[in-house]
């Protein structure tokens, strides 16, 4: 009786049965020398899940005659891996053999544990082989990165799920070879798109379809589509809210919405509020697009994105999706102009550059004798005694006094401003 998981019994006992991953794999790659038993290297396995991190670690072990010690950095303590480097020190002194300590979810060790490998790694006392589904940037330390490879794993494609599953349909020993077992290709490409490259979650979900398909007289279980649905509960997007998939999602977005692509900003809005994204981080977002990259083309951008995040505090889910959604079909398909961004992009800079440059005499608050006395306000003209309310008169520190930060474009609601601008300009002018 086959008691494991499917996704366990089928993991690859040789490099013969590893599937995917070619570009790691190939004559004179890393892994290929190290499976070939030459050479050994501490490494992080970077990739999405399903993708045969923990298998390559097994091959890589077993090719090269090492001790392979597996442990998963959420039920393992650092005190629990001191014993076991301890241990592999002992055991390379007794028999020359090294051993391959192996770290599921490396990323969740903090800083002061991932500290705990520097000087083994550094004297070769264990080769480290770390997989992470977090970019290795973010989540593992400058210094054990400077003493390991990172290498990239790529989700499995369409062609590498069907042969993983056609072997488990068809393995007497390890999978439902044994059964009679009748998989139409259309029910086969559901599981394969329904994985999105991740070989557990398509051998997880047969397994289910399998178990509850019925025999029929013959014994043949036939496995029909409603048998996948229903053995899923709920179909989960490949999305981590605080790791790489959250930021690159959000940047697609940004991206998309930049770019006027309505249809594919509305699919990565979607792709983050359908995988549990907070919809009012989301909001916050869209708030900040309207000034950044739609600014003063469209002013009502804002006021839209405004009124989106308040009508879902008003409303909640699922309902109050819609109103992101139509802020973001707005931002989408408005002017763009990232004028506002570049002139505060610029006063920061003079900022930064010029100090606390003081506040001109004549534009000084005069509350007090004294003040006046000594010039606050002095000279300054009421805007709303001159025609229009134009009025030639200097407003910035003399240090920058001819120095101009705001340049509208000539798109939307900001030529009308740009017209304004020169308009007043040309009326200062004139006056003087």
């Amino acid at each position: 009786m086959k008691i494991s998981p499917l996704s366990e019994r089928m993991r690859p006992v040789d490099i013969g049965e590893f599937v995917g991953q070619e570009h790691l794999l190939g004559p004179q790659k890393l892994i290929r020398k190290m499976i070939n038993g030459k050479e050994l290297y501490s490494i992080i396995l970077w990739g999405p899940p399903g993708t045969g991190k923990t298998s390559l670690a097994y091959l890589i072990a077993k090719a090269s005659n090492a001790l392979f010690i597996p442990l998963s950095a959420v039920t393992t303590g650092i005190k629990e891996v001191r014993k076991v480097i301890e241990e592999a020190k002992e055991h390379r002194e007794k028999s020359s053999e090294r051993t391959i300590l192996f770290i599921d979810e490396i990323h969740r060790f903090n800083k002061a544990q991932q500290d705990a490998f520097l000087p083994h790694v550094e004297r070769a006392d264990i080769v480290l082989i770390g997989a992470t589904t977090e970019n290795p940037s973010f989540e593992v330390i400058s210094p054990l990165l400077s003493r390991t490879k990172v290498l990239v794993l790529e989700p499995l494609s369409d062609d590498h799920i069907k042969s993983i599953l056609h072997r488990s349909i068809s393995d007497k020993e390890k999978g439902f070879g044994d059964l009679k077992i009748k998989i139409h290709d259309n029910v086969l490409k559901y599981i394969i798109e329904y994985s999105q490259g991740d070989a557990r979650i398509a051998l997880n979900t047969l397994e289910l379809a399998v178990m509850m398909a019925p025999s029929d007289k013959d014994g043949f279980r036939e496995i029909l589509q409603q048998s996948v649905e229903e053995a899923l509960q709920k179909k989960m997007l490949l999305y981590d809210k605080t790791g790489e998939q959250h930021y690159n999602i959000i940047s697609a977005l940004h991206k998309s919405l930049r770019g006027s692509d309505v249809d594919a900003s509305l699919y990565w809005l979607g792709r983050m509020l359908e995988a549990g994204e907070d919809p009012l981080y989301v909001a916050r977002r869209l708030i900040r697009f309207a000034s950044e990259d739609v600014g003063n083309a469209d002013p009502k951008a804002l006021q839209i994105t405004l009124n989106a995040k308040d009508a879902f505090h008003f409303i909640g889910l699922p309902e109050g999706k819609l109103a992101l959604a139509q802020a973001c079909i707005y931002l989408a398909t408005a002017p763009k102009s990232n004028a506002v961004y570049k002139a505060y992009s610029r006063v920061q800079k003079i900022i930064k550059k010029t100090g606390s440059l003081p506040v001109p005499l004549h534009i000084r608050n005069a509350p007090t004798a004294l003040m006046r006395d000594i010039g606050y306000g002095k000279d300054y003209k009421y805007a709303h005694e001159y025609p229009e309310a134009i009025v030639d008169q200097s407003f910035l520190p003399e240090k920058i006094n001819d120095i101009k930060f705001y340049f509208p474009e000539e798109r939307g609601f900001e030529k009308i401003i740009k017209e304004r601008i020169e308009y007043i300009n040309r009326k200062k002018r004139g006056r003087n």
